[in-house]
Order: structure tokens, then C-alpha cells, then sequence
């Protein structure tokens, strides 16, 4: 929590946006108020978002969280135009928990939605990265606004694997898949077995 503040004072100035009734997310990449520290709240690597080690459970603030989230360099912000405030995240803020397809093949279009009802379809400007780490297997994330990923679970994850393609990128077999007109590269086709 910010120095000196209650728990309500470090949050006073989510009340604004609640009473202008925003939809979506805030402009917050237009606001540049006092840092006043970090407060006592953490998103899981689940998506679960946490204050003072209790989970949020009513979705609708965890919504208007989300709406004044963004990313100052590797730090997570709150923001409104008064204040801004840290938090932590343990992986990516949101979670994609649901896909729709649209199109097949090279003309199709793959479109999430998050635990927080973010819609976002996947081309140029949301794209998908790809990671594999030690024991976790692939860990595929799109992009939903500025520098605020989500991550695709698990069950997804088997989804989207199984409407991959092999499509030769320069001198080697790439596996991946399209949307939006776009081919992600998921790994080398050689290199599938691994997945």
C-alpha cells in the first residue's frame, strides 16, 4: 500500500471512474499523475486477482481494475488521473479463457475473450508470442493492449496447437498457426514432437 494511506485513500481515485460510467478500458496512456507507491494487490498466474491476499470476488471491480491496468517498463500500474499505483503480477495480467474461429485455414481468424470480457482477435497488432519453459510445456500469451498480454490456458493451448499448419519461412518448416492474415510461428515443424 502507498506510505501513510488507507486502503480506501490509496484507491480514491477508482470512484471517479466508476462514476463516469467508462466502458472498456480507460485512456490510461494519456494520464501521468503522482506515483503513490504500490499497494497490496497481486494478479495470478491464474488470472485470480488478489487484495491483501483476499481473492476479488465481485468480476465487476476486478473489471474496472483491469480497465486503468498498464505497463510502465517491467512495473504493472493502476491508473486514474489523480494517482497511480503498483502491483504485482505473477505471469501476464489476463487470462484468454475462451476462442472463437472464424474462416479456415489461412483466411481464418481466432478471437479470445478474458476473464475480464476482453474480446481480441488475433492478426498484426494482437499478436500471439510463444514460450516453452522448463517443465511448463508451450506457454502461448496474445497481446491485448499496449504492453498487457494474456495467457492462453491450458485447455486452450491444445486447441489452438491442434489447428496448427507447417509453412515454409525462409530456409526451414515452421509450425504455427494463422489469424487475422498473419502466420505465428510456434516452433520448427521438426521440432513439434516436443510440444
Amino acid at each position: 500500500m502507498a506510505p501513510g494511506k488507507t486502503p480506501e485513500e490509496a484507491l480514491r481515485g477508482f470512484g471517479e471512474v466508476v462514476a463516469a460510467g467508462r466502458r472498456g478500458p480507460a485512456p490510461v496512456h494519456l494520464w501521468n499523475p503522482p506515483d503513490c507507491g504500490d499497494i497490496d494487490m497481486r494478479i495470478a498466474a491464474d488470472g485470480t486477482w488478489f487484495y491483501c491476499g483476499s481473492p476479488i470476488a465481485r468480476p465487476s471491480l476486478v473489471r474496472l481494475f483491469s480497465s486503468v491496468l498498464r505497463k510502465d517498463g517491467e512495473r504493472y500500474v493502476l491508473v486514474t488521473p489523480i494517482e497511480k499505483v503498483g502491483i504485482r503480477v505473477d505471469d501476464a495480467p489476463f487470462s484468454a479463457v475462451e476462442m472463437r474461429r472464424d474462416g479456415e485455414d489461412r483466411d481464418q481468424n481466432l478471437a479470445f475473450r478474458t476473464q475480464v470480457d476482453d474480446v481480441v482477435t488475433v492478426d498484426e497488432t494482437h499478436p500471439f508470442r510463444f514460450e516453452r519453459g522448463a517443465g511448463d510445456g508451450l506457454k502461448p500469451y496474445l497481446r491485448v493492449r499496449g504492453d498487457l498480454w494474456a495467457r492462453v490456458t491450458r485447455a486452450l493451448s491444445y486447441e489452438l496447437i491442434a489447428l496448427g499448419v507447417a509453412e515454409r519461412r525462409g530456409e526451414a518448416d515452421w509450425f504455427g498457426v494463422w489469424s487475422g492474415g498473419t502466420f505465428f510461428s510456434i516452433c520448427r515443424a521438426s521440432e513439434i514432437e516436443g510440444l
